[in-house]
């Protein structure tokens, strides 16, 4: 049996959809390729299982939609299996209804978080046969193809189908698989080179990914209210630390990668990440390649900070999201505004580079709740406690407890189902404070922090090597495209 997962190209004038892998899509000019790391592990899984597998990225592969097709025709799987989101649901229907008319017998799959919120939506309104529900679609789709092949008798839970035209399931998806039975990827067969240059992560080149947990430790209550990531994994789960660096061995051994982002919602702190850190000093990887990974304000002291430097640490991602202390409560976010500002600065101490995330538009903020999240973005980058920003919109997406309020209380611009609105192209929440131009400016002028002369002054300062120079204009050709992203 031949299995290909794909992502087809979608023809956009906007730019490249960053779909795979990604908690939040949008359309980028800058074109940026994230390594999607649970449907490589499907495909480890059914390549180590006999399956003869097809790594299909028309997008990181800059294919034409009629060169993808073609090629999907002279392949002809017998099952395609396709990673959706939100803004794209309706496109993929169409594409599915183009893979049926070329062979009306192949087997469609979807998967990923909006089919997890809405899996009857899908399978009502177009031509998919199944829909694999929840965060653990590699371990579900190696079930269903066994399921097919005549292997297994029964289909794992999670799993929803048509029976003589009746929306049938398995039930509700459980996370009960083993992550530490997890192969090692095959990074050959999922074409790991397409995703190692072209990602603002990496500051050092070949670059790839890891994923020692699934999702994110900081959970209270559910989560933060608008991640789409936590209809997929409700729970968190993290492999061993003795895997994540017998991983990186292999990257630096057998694929030269100089850089590795590790992409867990939340990299893993305590017991564990003092172990991880101790073994990669160990063995001396720490002076063959720098680490980047997830992390949350608050959570970390300044000698654990310093024991990630020499570990080998370059950059952590913090979400930041908003400055007020309101929002910050009302998303779930589960953290204090006073504790932003020291841990950069801590990080910072310790050698670490700070990336923060921002969004705007928020239910019923304020103009001035907004300012005060763009006036602390600026004081980070000016005064060198931040080294960069990603400034977005905030979406809504189904299955998340945002999503459910923000229906409850009325506060979408747009009807459910309008899914092409939710590309971050425009804002989706209501607000009678601030017009949804102004809460794109207020995007628009978060990058333009960049330009600042106090930054540009102090980043100049910062570069002490030709990588250094290099890294720089590539970063400032990503802001630009960041600009025209949202015009």
């Amino acid at each position: 049996m031949k299995i290909a997962i794909s992502f087809p190209p979608i023809s956009e004038n906007r730019g490249t959809p960053l779909l795979a892998q990604n908690r939040q899509f949008q359309y980028f000019h800058e074109s940026t390729y994230i390594y999607p790391m649970v449907p490589a592990y499907a495909a480890t899984l059914l390549k180590q299982s006999g399956y003869n597998v097809v790594w299909d990225d028309g997008v990181a592969e800059e294919k034409t939609y009629v060169k993808w097709l073609r090629e999907i025709e002279t392949t002809n799987p017998d099952i395609v299996a396709i990673e959706t989101k939100t803004p794209v649901i309706k496109r993929h229907w169409d594409i599915i209804s183009d893979l049926k008319h070329i062979n009306s017998e192949m087997k469609i799959v979807l998967m990923g978080d909006h089919v997890t919120a809405l899996p009857r939506e899908s399978l009502e309104n177009s031509e998919v046969d199944y829909v694999l529900t929840g965060g653990d679609y590699d371990f579900l789709l190696l079930n269903l193809v066994k399921y097919l092949s005549g292997e297994v008798k029964k289909l794992d839970p999670g799993i929803w189908y048509k029976d003589n035209g009746i929306v049938k399931s398995t039930g509700k998806f459980v996370l009960d698989h083993n992550l530490n039975s997890l192969p090692f990827l095959d990074r050959s067969l999922t074409k790991w080179k397409l995703y190692s240059e072209k990602n603002g992560n990496f500051k050092e080149t070949p670059g790839s990914y890891t994923m020692v947990g699934r999702d994110c430790w900081q959970r209270k209550d559910g989560g933060c209210t608008f991640c789409s990531w936590t209809t997929l994994y409700p729970i968190f789960r993290v492999r061993r630390p003795e895997f994540l660096v017998d991983e990186i061995g292999i990257l630096i051994d057998q694929y030269g990668v100089k850089e590795i982002f590790d992409d867990t919602g939340t990299f893993p702190v305590g017991n564990w990440l003092k172990k991880f850190c101790n073994m990669m000093i160990e063995r001396g990887y720490k002076d063959k390649v720098s680490l980047s990974c997830n992390m949350v304000f608050g959570a970390l002291s300044l000698d654990e900070y310093k024991l990630m430097k020499r570990a080998g640490f370059r950059m952590l991602l913090f979400g930041l999201e908003s400055a007020s202390q309101r929002i910050l409560d009302e998303v779930n976010k589960g953290l204090k505004v006073e504790d932003i500002v020291n841990s950069c600065k801590i990080a910072k101490e310790a050698g670490l580079t700070v990336h923060i995330t921002i969004m705007f538009g928020y239910p019923n903020a304020s103009r001035e709740e907004e300012l005060q999240t763009f006036r602390l973005a600026r004081k980070l980058m000016e005064n060198g406690y931040a080294d960069t920003l990603q400034s977005t919109l905030l979406i809504p997406y189904p299955g998340t407890g945002l999503y459910r309020k923000a229906v409850e209380n009325g506060w979408l611009r747009f009807s459910p189902g309008e899914w092409n609105h939710w590309d971050m192209s425009e804002p989706i929440l209501k607000s009678d404070d601030v017009s949804p131009e102004e809460i794109k400016k207020l995007c628009d002028e978060t990058y333009k922090l960049f330009w600042s002369p106090k930054y540009i002054f102090r980043k100049l300062l910062s570069i002490r090597s030709v990588g250094d120079l290099k890294f720089t204009f590539r970063g400032a050709r990503r802001v630009m495209g960041h600009i025209r992203d949202f015009k």
